[in-house]
């Protein structure tokens, strides 16, 4: 669901034609925020969201450069959902909302790390979070 908001002024433009460095969609996100930013060929930044209070990981998501400006001015997270190609915050038809408390950016600039209070199941099958299937380890991961 599309959240009302301001016109989106016109997209930065990169001199050196890269496909990852400038977002797919034009957006109101602050330039230096953008600069910072390494996308992919779609113009997506993976975002890591974890629960505030526990650390716990509890979904992976992709943000494009205006869900990430509405992230940060609304405190609500906003996704880019690559299968219906439009903005969605999370908890807008399900009710488990996510009240975005920081984000952070990685040192290579190409995944945020969003802590939320989330209220209700992260993932949309029910679960507190979406990492709930434990593959088994076989190895020990000793060195010799």
């Amino acid at each position: 669901m599309p959240v009302p908001d301001a016109p989106v002024t016109g997209v930065p433009s990169d001199p050196t034609g890269s496909a990852a460095s400038v977002p797919a969609r034009p957006s109101r996100l602050d330039p230096a925020i953008a600069a910072q930013l390494r996308r992919t060929a779609d113009g997506l930044v993976a975002a890591v969201v974890r629960a505030h209070d526990s650390g716990e990981v509890l979904m992976v998501a992709w943000m494009d450069d205006e869900a990430l400006h509405r992230t940060l001015t609304t405190g609500r997270a906003t996704y880019w959902s690559r299968s219906r190609r439009e903005y969605w915050v999370k908890g807008a038809t399900s009710g488990h909302h996510q009240y975005v408390r920081s984000v952070a950016l990685d040192c290579d600039g190409d995944a945020l790390l969003v802590s939320v209070e989330q209220v209700g199941a992260a993932c949309h099958t029910g679960h507190r979070t979406c990492f709930h299937t434990e593959l088994p380890v076989t190895g020990t991961g000793a060195s010799a």
